[in-house]
């Protein structure tokens, strides 16, 4: 099968994007607007860009039935500052629950329960049942496609801070099997990392000196 998305309604060819580009790690985003409302949302557009300096990225798209852009998005523009909190399986259920379009003035800390901790160097406050959270500093907003609904933006942030409970921490490495974070499917769906294989690169050919893979860097 040949798909050009020129020819479909965007909304298929997110169904294609969302199913296929799995499992993808979850960005619980907390921000805070310029009139000092919090807000928390889930985003699965999410990954790192590099280590020097720390810095990742996210992409909150358009609402899909309306191009409004989301109050994240909102928040951050005016802020500048934004905190990524971790998702470990205890706290599923009430990501989701801030996965709802609510408007502006609600506290998505309020309606999951969840704790809202205060960062050191960032307004927005973090989670504090996360276990691995990073306070972040706008670097840049790429704009994505034009104004209305399936377009969306890339939010790439400066990891200035993080937060990381020692019950995860050991060596200078994250232990997966003591964060158990989720993964994002389609639908709702999720993936949990439970069932995981170590495959080790070759030495190079010509070389006797190990990748950094080999090292164990990533």
């Amino acid at each position: 099968m040949i798909i050009d998305p020129k020819d479909h309604f965007f909304g298929d060819i997110h169904k294609i994007m969302v199913g296929s580009i799995v499992p993808r790690p979850i960005a619980f985003i907390s921000s805070i607007s310029k009139d000092g409302v919090p807000n928390l949302a889930p985003f699965s557009y999410f990954n790192g860009v590099c280590s020097n300096p720390p810095t990742i990225m996210f992409a909150p798209g358009r609402r899909g039935y309306d191009g409004i852009s989301k109050d994240t998005l909102n928040n951050i523009r005016a802020t500048e500052q934004f905190v990524v909190n971790i998702v470990s399986e205890d706290i599923a259920d009430q990501m989701v629950a801030c996965s709802t379009d609510y408007e502006p003035e609600v506290d998505e800390f309020k309606i999951s329960s969840l704790k809202a901790v205060p960062s050191q160097k960032v307004s927005p406050p973090r989670v504090g049942e996360s276990k691995v959270s990073f306070e972040c500093k706008l670097n840049q907003i790429v704009k994505i496609g034009g104004d209305g609904p399936g377009s969306g933006f890339v939010v790439i942030g400066t990891i200035v801070l993080f937060h990381i409970n020692d019950e995860v921490y050991s060596d200078g490495r994250i232990l997966l099997d003591e964060l158990r974070p989720l993964g994002r499917l389609a639908g709702n769906w999720y993936t949990r990392i439970t069932d995981t294989l170590k495959i080790v690169r070759q030495v190079k050919p010509d070389s006797s000196t190990p990748l950094a893979s080999d090292r164990e860097k990533d």
